[in-house]
């Protein structure tokens, strides 16, 4: 996947919120292709294999339903065609978990593909399709650094840095004698996301975020 034209324009539904990197893990080298896990440890964001192919675990809940046995329910999104299902497994039948890679990459730019990374350390460009990254498209900003997990060979998720700073391009005057505790109101940021502040930030103002919530941590000084 190399990168093409610049350009921009990413607004596709969000698919994947986040993937962090397992202890032990070796960056940038395939390792194990998966291991056993008991079903009753399947957390949002694990990738499974389920009927032979990768699946994405979207949601968990745990049940025990009175006398009967726990088992937890499922729904996962098949990382090859794009499908969803529901499926109850056993809290403890095993389950086979996908080893994951993960890569440093730094943001070139975004356009109708996606958005168009670097491989930090062997500098080969890559393309995030647009259904991968959906909205967090607009946070992604170049240069800045991105962890993409990769599974046999093809990315697959991402992790969005904790905090980013932007500045306000538009929002209500601010209120000079409203507190900490005062209510909130939206506020445009530089890359076009709209979040919501407190009454005393103003127009002009940088602030920091959190990407990954979309939401306001504090005014930057």
């Amino acid at each position: 996947m190399t990168a093409g034209g610049a350009g921009r324009a990413l607004v596709p539904q969000r698919l994947v919120v986040d993937f962090a990197p397992r202890p032990g893990s070796v960056r940038g080298r395939h390792i194990d292709r998966e291991r056993a896990m008991k079903a009753n440890d399947i957390r949002k964001g694990n990738v499974i294999y389920f009927d032979g192919k990768p699946h994405l675990v979207m949601d968990f809940t745990h049940r025990t339903p009175g006398n009967l046995r726990a088992f937890v329910q499922v729904k996962l999104r098949n990382l090859a065609t794009g499908s969803q299902l529901d499926h109850r497994f056993s809290a403890t039948e095993n389950v086979d978990e996908a080893r994951l890679d993960t890569k440093d990459m730094q943001v070139l730019y975004a356009d109708t593909n996606g958005v168009h990374v670097m491989d930090a350390h062997t500098y080969e460009q890559f393309t995030l399709d647009a259904q991968l990254v959906g909205t967090d498209a607009a946070w992604m900003q170049p240069e800045m650094m991105l962890a993409v997990v990769w599974l046999d060979g093809k990315p697959i998720s991402y992790q969005l840095p904790t905090s980013l700073e932007f500045e306000i391009t538009e929002t209500a005057p601010a209120m000079k004698t409203a507190t900490k505790s005062s209510s909130s109101k939206p506020a445009v940021l530089s890359n076009g996301v709209t979040v919501q502040v407190p009454e005393f930030v103003g127009q002009g103002e940088r602030v920091r975020v959190n990407p990954r919530e979309g939401a306001y941590i504090e005014r930057v000084k």
